[in-house]
């Protein structure tokens, strides 16, 4: 039985989404603040995080992004603002799926579940491109042998990617494997976000993270197939 916390300022808005999870099985536990949010993860083991973005104080994104950086948990965003620049920057904080007001609780709570079924989905599979080894058990990238620390998101990506080596992924594949959705409002602005965030990442350590994420002009990105040592194509 997967674990949830919900936090909203909100206590009507909080039982809607409590009661919409439970109902698929998930044990809830609640805040009414980021504090209280943030006590509530050191305490307990949860596999799901549902944040509401306006919160006083302490806001959603802002929780977002200290969640994120100590824990790989997805995080699921509920908000009123559904502009292209508030969805960008919500996933740039961390986020894994990002659902407007108004919804239908059904919607949240299959999302949620999509979620936690793909964090916890493949696992002990170790996928070797080149010198790039993604190991989805531990949740783990390495480069020639050196580690990339990568939040969930861009890991999904990049496992997804590795998964389908030598096959182009179009974004709307790409958000259908990652985000569980091919109707994300700015979608290819999403992933070619999450894109650059992903070679930003790699290129730290390896100079050059096209060659691993390469784009292919006109359908989107594709890892090429290599074997280790092999130098991938520029």
């Amino acid at each position: 039985m997967a674990t949830a916390l919900v936090v909203d300022d909100e206590p009507q808005m909080t039982a809607i989404v409590e009661f919409a999870l439970q109902t698929q099985g998930f044990t809830v536990h609640t805040a009414h603040d980021g504090a209280t949010a943030l006590h509530l993860l050191r305490s307990y083991d949860v596999d799901l995080v549902v944040l509401d973005v306006l919160m006083p104080t302490l806001d959603g994104l802002t929780l977002c992004e200290r969640i994120r950086a100590r824990s790989d948990v997805p995080i699921m965003l509920l908000t009123a603002l559904a502009q292209h620049e508030d969805i960008i920057a919500g996933l740039e904080c961390g986020a894994d799926d990002y659902v407007t007001k108004p919804f239908h609780p059904r919607e949240v709570a299959l999302r949620a579940q999509a979620l936690v079924r793909r964090r916890h989905g493949g696992k002990g599979a170790v996928l070797r491109v080149g010198d790039l080894v993604v190991d989805s058990a531990l949740h783990t990238v390495t480069v020639a042998g050196r580690r990339v620390e990568l939040p969930y998101t861009e890991f999904k990506l990049l496992a997804h990617l590795a998964a389908r080596r030598g096959s182009p992924q179009s974004w709307r594949d790409l958000l259908r494997a990652v985000w569980g959705t091919a109707d994300l409002v700015g979608g290819r602005d999403v992933v070619k976000t999450t894109v650059y965030r992903l070679r930003s990442r790699l290129t730290a350590l390896d100079g050059d993270a096209t060659r691993y994420v390469q784009t292919v002009r006109g359908v989107g990105y594709m890892m090429p197939d290599l074997l280790p040592g092999d130098d991938p194509p520029r």
